[in-house]
């Protein structure tokens, strides 16, 4: 279990935050603005308030064009980030967060840039005698309270809380769940969003985090 959710039976929608989105390419005829919080906020959770869902999900290996509120992901010198490499859980702040598998804390750190992870952990788990890592991205601060790298977690044990904006990234309040086989040696962070070019690179070393979750309708 990552949360309190019955995905078999609590109904959840599926968020769609390419450039398909036609609500995205009339943002502002909507009022719509992505770069302030809270009229993102209101966009998403009036959604799935009005299709009568719990929580909202999807996102893995999603061309999205929501990136392009924040610099974080468009420089001038590089491509812009775009693929987002992990699945995102749109529900209330103070949810809590569960460790799906047991593990232990490989690192964690507080991403604070706007449009960043913000309060971020990452866990170590070992499958088939192979390494396997998994991030929880926009939780409290005070879920960073007391951890430290190595601290164990057993499968179902309370992880963390997701968190508010402005402290978890500046975000609708979300959990952005994401697997890597590989940390390419970075800790407290890690790519969940890639460029178009190096899309294949990074869906190889992060495998469809529904693979675990097996949750209806994401592939």
């Amino acid at each position: 279990m990552l949360l309190p959710f019955d995905f078999k039976k609590d109904p959840y929608l599926i968020l769609d935050f390419s450039a398909t989105n036609p609500d995205l390419s009339s943002e502002h005829r909507l009022g719509l603005d992505l770069t302030d919080t809270t009229s993102f906020t209101n966009y998403v959770f009036g959604k799935i308030k009005a299709a009568g869902a719990k929580v909202g999900v999807g996102g893995y290996n999603e061309h999205r064009v929501i990136y392009r509120r924040s610099p974080h992901f468009n420089t001038s010198v590089d491509e812009p980030r775009e693929i987002h490499l992990g699945i995102d859980f749109w529900v209330d702040s103070g949810t809590p967060v569960f460790a799906p598998l047991a593990g232990t804390v490989h690192s964690f750190r507080d991403n604070a840039n706007f449009g960043d992870y913000g309060p971020t952990i990452i866990l170590e788990h070992v499958i088939d005698s192979k390494p396997l890592y998994s991030l929880y991205g926009h939780l409290t601060r005070q879920s960073l309270d007391g951890l430290y790298e190595g601290k164990e977690f057993n499968a179902g044990e309370k992880l963390a809380e997701i968190g508010p904006y402005p402290e978890n990234g500046d975000w609708p309040p979300h959990l952005h769940f994401q697997l890597m086989t590989d940390m390419l040696g970075l800790k407290g962070d890690f790519p969940g969003v890639c460029s178009v070019a190096d899309r294949a690179k990074f869906l190889f070393i992060c495998p469809n985090p529904n693979s675990l979750l097996a949750i209806a309708g994401l592939g």
